[in-house]
């Protein structure tokens, strides 16, 4: 069988990374036929808008896509392209794994956590208004069907992957309602998965606990705003933005991209790691049952790591995008 996936090579670095990552799973023989669409600067130049329908309804059609790095335009008014993309899909799971990996610099020890966030509600609603001169309300949304199913998600993903703790991060002493209801709905979802230990924390208690110790965490369920910024800082746990994966996933489609920015300081300039993008394609082949494909890269991948020749500059090397992609290349010729 093979995959038609919807391909948005990004901003920046973006066409670097999406082409290292086409390579290598081509030469693992990921049955993969991209579809290339247009989004972020590209887009605004062919259709005045960062994330244009003719690129939803490819991923719509597709069910799948692979996403580069994306900019959004200063000013205007246009919202996020990754915001519109999430909302217009409703692609409500934000599935962030987390582990370190060899010879990454600054990367914690054994890390090994998943992040879930809910990706469509909260501040990101982008419903806000000027009541009066100077004052502005924003509101936070919050659905008790969008906190079940974000949960179902997640107790459902720990059955099928041997993940056994879980915490539901909130303020609800601050937001009795609103992170209340999500609190609620963990819970009521969590009573049909007796076999998982189900524990909830204030995410401030969160933000301190994590950098100390992250070996206390398993899996971790957010809300869309601390989701945003508590992955970020679980990135930085395991060395940084460039070095894990990332999707957003619905009921009807799945994308799956790179987190980290387009960085157009070394754009053109060969230096880009692709391992982030990588990574996230891996996780495509998973989410498609194409575990022995993603198994070959993911071993590939860490045997160059390991090595330590072929670094990029951001993990302390001298290699460059193709040497790294060589030599992920190579190494998937030796497992084989």
């Amino acid at each position: 069988m093979r995959y038609r996936v919807t391909l948005i090579e990004g901003d920046g670095i973006g066409p670097e990374v999406t082409a290292a990552t086409c390579r290598i799973l081509a030469a693992a023989g990921a049955p993969i036929d991209w579809e290339p669409a247009p989004a972020g600067g590209l887009a605004m130049e062919q259709y005045g808008v960062p994330m244009p329908d003719v690129t939803l309804q490819s991923i719509r059609r597709n069910r799948l896509g692979l996403k580069g790095p994306l900019m959004t335009p200063k000013g205007g008014g246009f919202r996020s392209a990754n915001v519109a993309l999430r909302q217009e899909l409703d692609l409500y799971v934000g599935l962030r794994p987390v582990r370190a990996l060899p010879n990454v610099p600054g990367a914690w020890p054994g890390l090994d956590l998943v992040l879930f966030r809910e990706n469509t509600e909260d501040l990101y609603a982008g419903i806000e208004h000027e009541v009066t001169p100077g004052t502005v309300v924003s509101i936070k949304t919050s659905t008790r069907a969008a906190g079940e199913r974000i949960a179902s998600w997640a107790y459902e993903y720990m059955r099928y992957r041997g993940r056994r703790r879980i915490h539901c991060c909130h303020k609800a002493a601050v937001n009795p309602l609103a992170d209340g209801a999500f609190l609620t709905a963990f819970r009521e979802v969590g009573a049909a998965y007796p076999f998982i230990e189900q524990l909830d924390l204030g995410v401030d208690s969160l933000s301190l606990m994590l950098p100390l110790d992250p070996s206390k965490f398993d899996v971790l369920l957010l809300q869309n705003l601390y989701g945003d910024i508590l992955s970020d800082l679980c990135a930085g746990l395991a060395g940084g933005l460039g070095v894990v994966p990332g999707a957003n996933i619905g009921s009807r489609a799945a994308v799956f991209e790179a987190v980290h920015g387009t960085a157009p300081d070394i754009a053109g300039q060969g230096k880009a790691n692709p391992l982030a993008l990588l990574l996230s394609a891996n996780m495509l082949l998973e989410h498609v049952g194409e575990w022995k494909i993603a198994t070959r890269i993911e071993r590939a991948v860490w045997r160059v790591l390991a090595d330590g020749d072929h670094l990029t500059g951001d993990l302390g090397g001298t290699a460059g995008t193709e040497e790294f992609t060589t030599a992920v290349i190579d190494a998937l010729g030796e497992s084989s």
